[in-house]
């Protein structure tokens, strides 16, 4: 896990706009990059800032986005015109896995640690 700070949330967000690719959702397109990616993403956000996961309902099922400390942040909420009623649900990563696959989880999060290591100090 790495610290957090609001620099490193925007920071995190911008690898992410470089690492989402249809390798980690089948919904993602050029046009709107964090398109299906918010189960993989809150795993993967999870992974390097632990909080918790929690979810909210959305207009195609549940939308999952983080708790970092006392904060919520949805990574993925670019993906939305209009933006979610924030329901603040407790979630866990078996429930987030069921909006992706270990496939897409592993691509994204390899994808980031690689990015990391050649871009970042």
């Amino acid at each position: 896990m790495i610290d957090c700070t609001e620099q490193d949330i925007q920071e995190f967000l911008n690898i992410l706009y470089k690492c989402w690719s249809i390798n980690s959702s089948s919904k993602w397109t050029l046009d709107n990059p964090a398109n299906g990616q918010c189960g993989v993403t809150s795993l993967v956000v999870n992974d390097f800032f632990g909080g918790d996961i929690l979810k909210t309902k959305a207009p195609e099922g549940w939308h999952y986005y983080n708790r970092i400390g006392n904060k919520s942040f949805d990574f993925t909420q670019s993906q939305f015109l209009q933006k979610p009623i924030y329901l603040d649900i407790s979630s866990n990563r078996e429930e987030a896995f069921s909006d992706t696959n270990i496939e897409q989880y592993n691509y994204l999060k390899n994808r980031i640690n690689q990015y990391i290591k050649e871009h970042c100090k």
